[in-house]
């Protein structure tokens, strides 16, 4: 016999991230069942479909379409009054469950709530034992995120993720309620967006004939070829999926540093009279990479027409133009790129790099989107609309803020994911910092150096997932999680100060959230440290002892 009655989950069902409030217990549950109908209010249309497609397939729902009248209803609603991504979930057993959100995307975090109080079943995709209802307590919850951008970085260039893993990954960050995927496209190790007016990017710039295994200084190597690109309708494919889920896909296309690919697809966007760019290959190792593109009127005007493809397929307001880790040595050498320097009467190189990212401001501004860069473009100036990743630490995102640009917070000390999550050697491929789950969770965005009025060019936070020894999805997920789970608290929740965070009330909420992530198929790092499959012994990492620096 099927079990008909599960035990509901507590009250506020180990939410994560935690919610503004929640009143309850009720004296009762509610249940979702064959006979429950879905009143979609206007706006509401994507967090109705996303319902039957999950909640409906878990529990073996039709969830057909209904008044809102019944007492048997999950009514969807927007109700402006609310901030645009609040919501209020209210279940009580004499009319069903309200979700109703300060705007379509209010609404379907409401949804995402609705999900980790039915429980771990919620998140398979088929019922496990038809007939098992979807249960949970009566209660009224009411929320709302404390940052716009909650975003994860996921680097696609330096190991290669097929779409399928990208659209999963997008799953991932809603159930977590964050809603900034940012793409990082383009490297020195691979191309993977298509440009149809150069399609020797991804023809030679998105494959590499071999990989190093480990840090750089490892003397392992894959031998295998490694490559991969997204065609353009793959990537109108991952925008649209991730716009049913209220999240906005950043692309990130790199210049003038990080570049190898490309200049092996286009041996004239190197510095050509420095070196002979037409041996260059797609680099199959890792670090920065001296090989730059060339400040001509060829090479700008080559990436306007690739960020013209770009702009075609993405609607983000902004577009990640990379500007960090750019080796100055080759436009020291070369005399076309000091001419450059002397008819545009600049300082020095730095300055000339300055001019690079400032040329794409102006492109991007008056095309009506807004250029965002790591924290190295602060060097020189910018534009007022152009906005920084602050990667190195906090100080470039403090003097971007203190000077009225806009900041997202990605420092690598606190929340670059492919940093180790443990001092054992049994850690896989030891990279960085130790960021524990703890570490992660008492993270504080804004540094208190900041005025309010500072303080509110804080666009948010993202969390970092560089891949260059991560090979695959089993890798990724036990880099990413637990520790998204606690980012993403740190993006949503209106926390106290870092000290006064209570971590044992957050790791008693994982208990559940854990059997949620195992529903999943997430491949997490277990509390008690990595499984023997998810261990790589005898590759060399780079670990870094001691507390991170607070810079």
């Amino acid at each position: 016999m099927p079990d008909t009655h599960p035990t509901p989950t507590a009250p506020g069902g180990g939410l994560v991230p935690a919610p503004l409030s929640i009143d309850g217990p009720g004296r009762g549950t509610v249940r979702l069942g064959a006979d429950t109908a879905l009143a979609a209010g206007p706006g509401t249309d994507d967090t109705a479909r996303w319902l039957r497609d999950t909640l409906g397939a878990a529990f073996g729902l039709p969830l057909p379409p209904g008044s809102g009248t019944t007492p048997d209803t999950l009514a969807l609603a927007v109700d402006p009054a609310l901030p645009p991504e609040g919501y209020r979930l209210a279940a009580d057993a004499r009319w069903g469950v309200r979700i109703t959100g300060g705007g379509p995307a209010g609404v379907f975090w409401g949804a995402q709530t609705l999900r980790q109080l039915l429980g771990p079943y919620a998140f398979r995709r088929a019922p496990l034992a038809p007939g098992r209802a979807a249960v949970l307590p009566e209660q009224t919850i009411e929320d709302g995120p404390r940052f716009a951008w909650r975003g994860m970085l996921l680097d696609v260039a330096r190991h290669f993720l097929p779409k399928d893993g990208v659209l999963r990954a997008l799953d991932l960050l809603a159930a977590h309620k964050l809603n900034v995927l940012h793409l990082h496209l383009t490297d020195d190790q691979g191309w993977r967006i298509e440009i149809r007016r150069y399609p020797k990017l991804t023809e030679v710039g998105a494959w590499r004939e071999r990989t190093k295994l480990g840090h750089r200084a490892s003397p392992l190597w894959d031998e295998r070829p490694h490559g991969g690109y997204y065609t353009q309708d793959d990537l109108r494919e991952i925008v649209a999926y991730a716009a049913q889920r209220h999240i906005t896909v950043v692309p990130e296309i790199d210049i003038p540093g990080h570049s190898q690919a490309a200049i092996a697809a286009y041996p004239e966007l190197g510095n050509t009279d420095v070196i002979d760019t037409t041996s260059l290959k797609v680099w199959d190792t890792w670090g920065v990479n001296p090989n730059v593109l060339a400040p001509t009127d060829t090479t700008l005007r080559f990436y306007e027409h690739v960020l013209d493809e770009v702009l075609g397929l993405f609607p983000s307001p902004f577009v990640h133009i990379g500007g960090d880790e750019c080796p100055k040595d080759q436009w020291r050498a070369s005399a076309t790129a000091q001419a450059r320097i002397a008819e545009l009467l600049l300082a020095d190189e730095d300055a000339l790099q300055s001019w690079f990212i400032r040329h794409f401001d102006r492109w991007l501004t008056e095309r009506g989107r807004r250029l965002i860069g790591w924290d190295e473009i602060l060097e020189g100036g910018l534009a007022p609309g152009a906005a920084v990743s602050s990667w190195r630490g906090y100080a470039g995102g403090i003097a971007a803020a203190k000077s009225g640009h806009d900041v997202v917070m990605c420092p690598e000390q606190q929340v670059y994911l492919d940093h180790r999550q443990h001092a054992s050697p049994d850690e896989p491929v030891p990279i960085g910092f130790v960021r524990t789950l703890e570490d992660v969770y008492r993270f504080e965005p804004v540094p208190p150096e900041l005025t309010a009025e500072q303080a509110a060019h804080v666009l948010g936070t993202q969390a970092n997932v560089w891949t260059e020894v991560m090979d695959g999805q089993q890798r990724l997920d036990y880099q990413v999680f637990p520790r998204l789970a606690a980012f993403a608290e740190v993006a949503w929740s209106r926390l106290p100060a870092p000290a006064a965070r209570d971590y044992q009330d957050f790791t008693r909420r994982m208990a559940a959230h854990y059997t949620r992530l195992d529903s999943l198929g997430v491949d997490y790092r277990p509390p008690g440290g990595p499984l023997p499959w998810q261990k790589r012994p005898g590759v060399l990492g780079r670990p870094i002892d001691g507390a991170p620096p607070n810079v």
